[in-house]
């Protein structure tokens, strides 16, 4: 298989350095490029790759769709992995499309409000335009594999695992993400695109119900506090926008009545965020300053540490997992099927921070089940329409073990 990899960020680098691993001798990755806006950072992780031919690099600007096209026409690129923020996704999308190779992100194209409710009405919802598509990536045969990360991703894949094996009825899936990663010297720090953590935290949550089909709420609300397992403990978690629970209700069933995402964020990363909005600075429209056009959220980001830089003055760990609560046998169910990275772990394995690194590997996996045709597919799909068994399978051997508590009353 031949990858164009677009975005070389904190992330993207934690993709091909887990890809060269799981395959130094290009058994089944024949070719990754390494594509990003800023050449130099691209050129910094091709020189961890030791291998020139293998990685080749290129300056692509991620939302011109012919640029995208043309570099992946150029290398015969068999799947676009998109690993920008979200605000390209339409683009590189409908590049992939236009030129025919596959497709693969970690997060979902973008939603809008409801234009006169936000805070209880879904207006354009993640995904929307991606999936609108289905028809015509299924006619084309190619498959666009959306929101494949650790969450979205692995999360989804826990779901179906859990609604298959482990239960007869399932009355609530929720996905829950906490961590106590702390950045020495920073009071604000993100894992991964700031960009994208503006965007994702300051829209209105989406939950759904059976009763009540998707309803939003307000950004940050909803705390509870939660027990993550691996020495991290209560965390108070709130919910935001996620692509799961927009997901999780089209393909999993048995009884399933409400579906929820929710994550610790920290007290000051909170106040920081609103503090954002109530100033304008989380907007992604750009102003005139001193006659140069710039979007106030560029600027916070270019504020906030790099995510790709933090690693060695990080310490804790991060837990994603799936909260599944339903009947086994007539018997209650909790089973809580997770993945807990660290940072010192991580840093000293692959030379990637805790969250990039876990995430990258959703889609790490996912392309050596492409490239093996293990998962096939045809047309735009969630994690959660694959079979979760040879991902889980491989998942130890990637360096990130899944862990499963379980409170179940066995009959007799």
């Amino acid at each position: 298989m031949k990858v164009l990899l677009l975005g070389t960020g904190a992330v993207g680098e934690a993709y091909a350095v887990l890809m060269k691993r799981a395959d130094p001798k290009g058994e089944w990755l024949e070719k990754m490029v390494l594509a990003d806006f800023q050449l130099e950072r691209a050129q910094e992780v091709a020189f961890r790759m030791e291998n020139g031919e293998r990685f080749p690099v290129v300056r692509i600007d991620a939302g011109d769709q012919a640029q995208v096209a043309a570099a992946a026409e150029e290398f015969g690129a068999d799947l676009i992995m998109n690993a920008c923020p979200q605000s390209f996704d339409r683009d590189v999308f409908d590049a992939a499309y236009e030129v025919g190779c596959h497709y693969m992100d970690m997060a979902m194209s973008l939603s809008e409000w409801h234009p006169t409710d936000p805070y209880n009405k879904v207006g354009v919802m993640l995904g929307d335009y991606q999936f609108a598509r289905h028809s015509q990536w299924q006619e084309k045969g190619l498959l666009a594999l959306l929101g494949m990360g650790i969450d979205p991703g692995a999360s989804e894949i826990f779901a179906r695992y859990a609604e298959r094996d482990l239960f007869d009825e399932i009355d609530e899936i929720g996905i829950r993400d906490g961590s106590n990663l702390a950045v020495e010297g920073q009071k604000y720090a993100c894992g991964f695109s700031v960009w994208s953590v503006i965007e994702e935290c300051l829209n209105p949550p989406v939950f759904w119900e059976r009763d009540r089909g998707y309803y939003t709420s307000k950004p940050m609300s909803e705390s509870e506090v939660f027990d993550f397992p691996g020495g991290i403990g209560p965390l108070e978690v709130v919910s935001i926008e996620h692509e799961e629970v927009i997901n999780i209700p089209r393909w999993i069933n048995k009884g399933l009545k409400k579906v929820s995402f929710k994550i610790s964020l920290g007290r000051d990363l909170m106040d920081l965020l609103k503090m954002l909005k109530d100033a304008g600075l989380a907007s992604a429209d750009p102003i005139v300053v001193k006659g140069v056009r710039v979007a106030p959220r560029d600027v916070v980001e270019a504020c906030l540490p790099d995510p790709s830089k933090i690693g060695p003055r990080m310490q804790g760990k991060i837990c994603v997992g799936t909260r599944v609560i339903g009947r086994k046998q007539q018997k209650k169910r909790e089973v809580f099927i997770y993945q807990v990275a660290d940072n010192q772990i991580c840093m000293q394995r692959y030379q990637c921070q805790a969250l990039a690194a876990q995430t990258a590997m959703g889609p790490a996996i996912a392309t050596e089940l492409l490239a093996k045709g293990i998962w096939e597919g045809q047309g735009v799909l969630p994690p959660e329409t694959f079979d979760p068994d040879p991902f889980m399978e491989r998942m130890s051997s990637y360096g990130f073990p899944y862990g499963i508590r379980d409170s179940w009353s066995r009959p007799g």
